[in-house]
């Protein structure tokens, strides 16, 4: 992986699922791969759910913010994930586009919650393998 690579993850509220996609992206590409989130209509804020069960891995989420996808209109990346919202990110300028179907863990028990986190880092591990 060369650092010119990027992924850019989006959801409508950027407040969740794709603020732990980035996260994730973070601790297992750390400086090879430039990782961010947006969403199409950005809650202004990051989920205090998301926060929370990120902590129990160690990470701390509170240094996010909710973003717009505006910020990232005609930016090229190398891949932009959809997160299974059925949001489109057209403005993006992405070499690769994938859509994950992730459920929304927003109103979930914790444990349901913690397995969608699991598989947000399983899938974002795959993906910095093909980086």
């Amino acid at each position: 992986m060369s650092a010119e690579k990027s992924v850019l993850f989006v959801c409508i509220e950027n407040s969740n699922r794709s603020q732990m996609a980035e996260a994730f992206a973070h601790i297992h590409g750390g400086p090879a791969v430039i990782a961010a989130s947006a969403g199409s209509r950005p809650s202004g804020r990051v989920n205090p759910r998301a926060i929370e069960f990120m902590r129990e891995v160690g990470y701390d989420l509170t240094k996010h913010s909710s973003k717009s996808l505006d910020e990232y209109n005609g930016r090229k990346v190398t891949v932009a994930v959809t997160m299974g919202c059925g949001d489109e990110c057209p403005p993006i300028l992405a070499e690769r586009r994938e859509e994950w179907q992730i459920p929304d863990p927003k109103e979930m028990p914790p444990e349901q919650y913690r397995e969608v986190r699991d598989l947000i880092e399983q899938k974002v591990k795959d993906l910095l393998k093909t980086l």
